[in-house]
């Protein structure tokens, strides 16, 4: 059995805000259910994030990056986030090996977009460099 993907799902206040949010950075919504909607998947080339109201009352809110998306070209893509009025951080060349950014979303959630510093074999982010073997 092979794992094809995986999908962050972040709770947000309003269905209808966040995906005109995610839409600025270049996300297209792939469905939404619930009348009114309280589920919404966003897509941006192969990555996928799911939105959903709260299943309760209970806040929750991540303490650092609630997703990491891995780009063939962080700094051009900060550009594009930029030119929209998205106010993303400026790019960072890290310890790990990656160059990346941060965008706040309406809700508070922190999504990283990074690229390679130096290519590898094992894709972006992977590899014996960076801790895995």
């Amino acid at each position: 059995m092979a794992t094809l993907r995986a999908m962050p799902v972040l709770e947000v206040a309003e269905i209808a805000r966040s995906g005109a949010f995610y839409s600025r950075l270049g996300f297209d919504g792939h469905g939404a259910w619930g009348d009114p909607p309280g589920f919404l998947i966003v897509q941006r080339g192969d990555v996928t994030i799911g939105l959903t109201v709260p299943q309760s009352t209970k806040p929750v809110r991540n303490e650092w990056w609630a997703a990491y998306v891995y780009v063939s070209d962080a700094p051009a893509l900060h550009a594009e986030f930029a030119r929209e009025g998205l106010a993303p951080t400026t790019p960072q060349p890290r310890e790990y090996g990656l160059i990346d950014f941060d965008v706040i979303d309406p809700d508070g959630h922190r999504i990283s977009f990074g690229s390679d510093l130096s290519s590898g074999p094992h894709g972006p982010g992977l590899g014996p460099e960076r801790g895995r073997g």
